[in-house]
């Protein structure tokens, strides 16, 4: 997942202030967010849907908001010049977008624990949603691409 500069803390998306728990499908990878999350939101880049089989549903934290528990499982892969992606090396779910220059950690919504207390925030690099699926404009867009707006295609 991208970071944007203007989406998150920043544009004053309503924020989940509780302790959160999350954990990979084997429990090989277990944490514990303390404090603030964003919103919830769905990349449509190409590397979000490789890495995860669809879009990628994220929120993220501070850094230091994170402690692991266990991250036994935990193995990163450089994705790109800049991000890296964690996931768990048993069982392979798909955990962690981390921007080298950032302060934040983005996670999967789905790993986190009930309840989250979490809120959909939007879409971000709608133009490179696959073809087999609608995204909603209406749920909110935050970023274009060089391809144009998102939800010129695939609305």
């Amino acid at each position: 997942m991208q970071e944007i500069a203007d989406v998150g803390f920043d544009v004053g998306l309503e924020m989940a202030e509780l302790e959160t728990v999350g954990a990979c499908l084997c429990g090989a990878v277990r944490f514990t967010i303390r404090g603030p999350l964003r919103n919830v939101l769905a990349c449509h880049c190409s590397q979000c849907r490789k890495s995860s089989g669809h879009f990628w549903a994220a929120t993220a934290a501070a850094r230091d908001a994170f402690t692991f528990q266990s991250d036994d499982g935990l193995s990163w892969f450089q994705s790109s010049k800049e991000a890296k992606r964690g996931f768990c090396s048993n069982c392979g779910s798909s955990l962690f977008w981390s921007h080298s220059g950032k302060d934040t950690l983005s996670v999967s919504a789905g790993v986190l624990e009930k309840p989250t207390h979490l809120i959909f925030g939007g879409h971000i690099f709608c133009d490179d949603a696959s073809d087999y699926y609608p995204v909603d404009v209406d749920e909110g867009i935050f970023e274009t691409t060089s391809a144009g707006p998102c939800g010129s295609k695939n609305t």
